[in-house]
């Protein structure tokens, strides 16, 4: 396994690995339990939003999960300011990921309160239980003839092609996703300058929405999916 770029909420990643392996894994993202507002009780609503959609909107508001509270939290939320209401706002037990997520708006001398109830959920439940994202593609390695054309440089998506000393070369710093847009370049110039190499690895993205740091993600994923396994296989041996 090797790091290729990490952000905060975000990390990418290359490893030798089965696409079915990692097509289940990315499917359990949606069975690990993940803490949401499931339930709102507003009390004043002087908003143009109608209740329902504020309930929808503050229910996506992703919840820090520092332990997993499996008790139901009560988040209370109350403001009577002119402009923007953020998720910020919410106060309880539980804590928003991102503080700056707008709700609605109110006017002057117009009022939004309510009360949440947070719910253990998962992704295959409703995308408010979902932690994040999980995709890959294919790392190819490339094969490059002495008469290949130039614009093959440009057309490349990942800025992986590059001149040196009048040669096309590959920076090995980069990987390539098998866009094919340098074999396209390639066909319209009546050529077969370069070839895509299969090298049995996977470039993988994972994306955390906030609840959940990003690399404990995967490997709840992991775990999620080991226990789906063993139950299979209790069902079977019956």
């Amino acid at each position: 396994m090797k790091l290729i770029e990490q952000k905060p909420n975000q990390i990418v990643f290359s490893t030798k690995i089965e696409e079915t392996l990692a097509n289940a894994i990315r499917r359990y993202l949606n069975q690990i339990p993940i803490l949401a507002i499931d339930e709102l009780e507003i009390s004043k609503n002087d908003s143009p939003l109608y209740d329902e959609t504020i309930a929808h909107r503050t229910g996506l508001i992703p919840l820090k999960m520092d332990k997993l509270e499996k008790t139901p939290i009560k988040l209370k939320l109350s403001s009577k300011k002119e402009g923007i209401v953020f998720s910020g706002e919410l106060k309880g037990k539980a804590k928003v990921a991102y503080e700056n997520i707008p709700i609605t708006s109110l006017n002057k001398n117009y009022e939004l309160e309510f009360t949440a109830t947070t719910k253990l959920g998962k992704g295959s439940e409703h995308s408010k239980f979902s932690p994040g994202l999980m995709f890959y593609r294919n790392i190819i390695e490339l094969k490059i003839d002495k008469d290949c054309p130039k614009e093959v440089i440009e057309a490349c998506t990942q800025n992986i092609l590059k001149s040196e000393n009048g040669k096309i070369v590959v920076d090995d710093n980069i990987k390539c996703d098998d866009c094919e847009a340098c074999i396209e370049v390639c066909h319209k110039k009546g050529k077969d300058s370069i070839k895509l190499i299969p090298t049995g690895e996977l470039m993988i993205t994972l994306e955390s929405f906030g609840q959940l740091d990003v690399k404990e993600i995967f490997k709840k994923s992991i775990d999620e999916l080991r226990k789906g396994l063993k139950d299979v296989s209790k069902k079977i041996s019956k």
